[in-house]
């Protein structure tokens, strides 16, 4: 994993996200999200901002709805950053799509479909040092899977840039100084990033709720096809989208390497270490707080048992898993917990690490002592069923750890959505 995000980090430009729903929210009366992702950390060796750039983010909507809001964060800012213009268009390109075809978006916006973004009515706007701002309601009708273009122009000098690393989907950039945030054309997008810079959600009004997935770099989906949209949280979005089923929007709050007790690179975390702060560190801003939350399904873990420091008593994970839960029941959500994946043949598999995991997923597959609402076992649906602690061939990305597209497929075909 930590091979993966220094290739990733040496593309970098960044991102970011959060808001609180109201109840109203959750009832499906207000807003949901369409697309999120949690901003992970700051980009190394930007320590004065991105002066004069303009950054097309092209993220991709698992539902829509009549109107947009679009959120921004500074959450790794060391300074203020201000945001001189953000606009928000329909992609000329539909990207990765449900039914396979992939249509990747190269910058340009549909005609006639660029918005303004503003800000208390303003269309500029100053995010404070770890702070982070929800953008006035912008009239686009949004189709759901569909590549959006949000485009942030920041003509001054700042403080670090808040990022996603693992995007696996290009965007684009100018490096200015004029603002190109207005552009339908993509003619002065010359360069391409492989991460998400500021951007961190995308709210639709009028939608059913929003599922949000908490997670890691399988969640994050590090292994799937470049730019097809082809991560589980995807495959789950068409599920719903096929199903009688309320058509939720699907948030992927996974962060590669993360894990559910220790922040990145503990104890001597920095804002840089990619892995991002714990997963109970980041529960309010990453799922409580998003649009129309209702479910959260977690699936965290297997990075506390093969990271260094090595977590070897299941009962730790547990009680953080419990935590999670807590917390998310006390706000009102459904919790589903996901069952940790196979992993022997990964490089730090051994049979005493081995036996955490298989704790864990004992206590997750018995209702997590009544702290779980209902239980996805990827697991069960992904390990070789001639050697149950291993990924099934089929659904192996190669590294023994990561399922490919298929894998990510069988994940998401066993998430109980009546339960969601």
């Amino acid at each position: 994993m930590r091979r993966f995000l220094r290739l990733v980090a040496a593309s970098a430009l960044v991102l970011g996200a959060v808001a609180a729903p109201a109840d109203a929210d959750r009832r499906g009366t207000g807003w949901a999200t369409a697309w999120a992702t949690a901003p992970a950390a700051a980009v190394s060796g930007v320590e004065q901002g991105y002066a004069g750039y303009t950054i097309r983010n092209v993220v991709h909507t698992t539902t829509g709805g009549a109107s947009v809001r679009i959120h921004l964060s500074n959450r790794f800012g060391t300074q203020p950053v201000l945001m001189g213009h953000v606009t928000v268009a329909i992609s000329a390109h539909a990207g990765g799509r449900r039914d396979g075809a992939v249509d990747r978006s190269d910058g340009s916006a549909r005609p006639g479909t660029v918005r303004e973004v503003l800000f208390n009515g303003r269309a500029q706007v100053t995010i404070p040092a770890r702070a982070e701002v929800l953008s006035d309601p912008v009239r686009l009708r949004v189709p759901a899977d569909q590549d959006l273009l949000v485009s942030t122009w920041t003509p001054q000098p700042s403080g670090t840039v808040t990022y996603h690393p693992a995007a696996m989907q290009d965007s684009f950039f100018s490096r200015g100084p004029a603002d190109h945030a207005g552009d339908e054309a993509a003619t002065a997008y010359g360069e391409t990033t492989r991460v998400w810079h500021y951007v961190t959600g995308v709210d639709v009004s009028g939608g059913p709720g929003t599922v949000v997935a908490l997670g890691d770099s399988i969640t994050d989906g590090v292994t799937s096809t470049w730019g097809a949209n082809r991560r589980w949280t995807d495959y789950l979005a068409a599920r719903l989208a096929a199903d009688p089923a309320p058509d939720y929007g699907v948030a992927n709050s996974g962060i590669s390497g993360n894990r559910v007790l220790l922040d990145s690179n503990a104890p001597d975390y920095t804002i840089y270490d990619t892995f991002g702060p714990s997963a109970l560190a980041r529960l309010d801003r990453d799922v409580l707080e998003r649009a129309g939350a209702r479910t959260v399904i977690v699936f965290e873990g297997i990075n506390d048992i093969q990271q260094t420091p090595h977590q070897t008593d299941p009962q730790q994970i547990i009680v953080g898993l419990a935590q999670i839960s807590a917390q998310a029941r006390a706000r009102g959500l459904r919790v589903v917990g996901a069952t940790i994946m196979a992993w022997k043949g990964w490089n730090s598999w051994t049979p005493e690490l081995e036996q955490v995991r298989v704790a864990v997923n004992a206590w997750l597959r018995a209702g997590g002592d009544g702290a779980l609402d209902a239980v996805a076992d990827f697991d069960a649906a992904t390990r070789d069923p001639a050697d149950p602690q291993r990924l099934l061939p089929a659904y192996d990305s190669g590294d023994h750890l990561h399922p490919n597209d298929a894998g990510d497929a069988a994940m998401a075909a066993v998430v109980p959505l009546p339960e969601l």
